[in-house]
């Protein structure tokens, strides 16, 4: 089986998903790291005791889990708490924890609810409440004849993506003037020389998070030796990048057929509801695991209903006459989240030893 160099396998799974997406209550990302290689790693929603025993029984080196072990700084480890006690475990047993939380919640493309929406079979999606803040605007100034080896270079990088497009750039033709002064070793003019050129002007949109390569991709593929360029933050919408996601049914359901669907796809014991505004159910909007702040986005969005979990009494009642909402369980809702991430990286790295926890973590019982 394939060893993998941790640059190669976190690598991957944060291009998919960047730990700067993350909330900021959350601690996605490195938990414990002990190795810089890993031949085999245990996929689960939680990292519990149990789960790091099945992992140290199993031989593997690494533990990826939907939902961090440790979300608040632990002052001591003296093994009085589940989450200490893994910890301790996994140390001991030679075990990296890693976390893939709401990072992976927060992207459309193989992430939470694109997973959960496809288990449902919906359609037609998009995020549901789309973040703001995560492009910038990059300007770069070139030689006209330098132009298609500089954008090469920013798309390679990851910049120029739009929505489903990729390799998106805008161009403006000028001439551009310079003079270099001493110090300089200009490989275009003479040193006290203002020297002009037929530039363009190429714009493209880079999330924050690929800036710096981007930055250093473009300055190795300009010819000059100070690359002139203008980088504004935006607060366009990022419409791959969010919470929530809301789609169509291939067809219009009756409730209750819903509600048997969802509990056969999840799959569900119970399900806990309010009253149907309609008597069948088509749009549908998801969060998996605790979505009721989408509340307001689904009923602006004209949902017949919201599937997703953790909803206290009180939050039930602003649902009332506007929208269903369905609450499953958080569990129920992202139990999945193993299966598809260990489906991920069978995708990218078919060598790679990978296995599901048998853990039943879920702490809620049904009588």
């Amino acid at each position: 089986m394939q060893v993998l160099a941790q640059k190669q396998l976190i690598g991957f799974l944060e291009e998919l998903a960047p730990t700067s997406l993350q909330e900021g209550y959350d601690n996605s990302g490195w938990i414990v790291k002990l190795n810089d290689d890993f031949s085999r790693a245990l996929l689960s929603l939680d990292c519990t005791p149990e789960v790091v025993e099945e992992a140290r029984q199993e031989g593997c080196d690494l533990i990826i889990s939907h939902h961090p072990i440790v979300f608040k700084g632990l002052k001591r480890l003296t093994g009085q708490h589940y989450t200490e006690q893994a910890v301790i475990m996994a140390i001991q047993a030679g075990i990296s924890l890693y976390a893939i939380h709401t990072n992976l919640d927060n992207v459309l493309y193989k992430g939470v609810n694109q997973s959960l929406a496809q288990r449902l079979g919906l359609e037609r999606g998009h995020i549901l409440r789309p973040m703001k803040g995560q492009l910038c605007k990059l300007s770069i100034f070139v030689p006209k004849e330098n132009t298609t080896a500089l954008e090469a270079a920013l798309f390679a990088a990851g910049a120029g993506r739009i929505g489903n497009y990729a390799d998106c750039s805008f161009l403006t033709q000028g001439l551009g003037s310079f003079k270099p002064i001493e110090g300089a070793e200009p490989r275009i003019g003479k040193l006290g020389t203002r020297s002009f050129v037929e530039e363009n002007r190429v714009e493209v949109l880079v999330e924050n998070w690929r800036v710096n390569a981007v930055l250093q991709s473009a300055r190795l593929a300009h010819p000059y030796e100070e690359m002139a360029y203008d980088l504004l933050s935006l607060e366009n919408e990022h419409q791959c990048i969010g919470s929530g996601w809301i789609g169509f049914l291939p067809k219009a359901l009756p409730v209750q057929e819903f509600l048997d669907l969802l509990k056969k796809r999840l799959p569900a014991t119970a399900l806990k509801y309010t009253p149907p505004i309609k008597s069948s159910i088509e749009k549908v909007a998801i969060c998996g695991g605790a979505g009721g702040f989408l509340l307001p986005d689904a009923i602006q969005a004209g949902a017949d209903v919201l599937v997703t979990a953790d909803f206290k009494y009180h939050e039930y009642f602003d649902a009332h006459g506007k929208i269903m909402v369905v609450d499953p369980g958080h569990y129920e809702t992202e139990h999945h989240l193993p299966e598809h991430i260990s489906a991920l990286l069978k995708e990218k790295f078919p060598n790679f030893a990978t296995l599901i926890s048998q853990v039943n973590t879920n702490p809620v019982n049904y009588y």
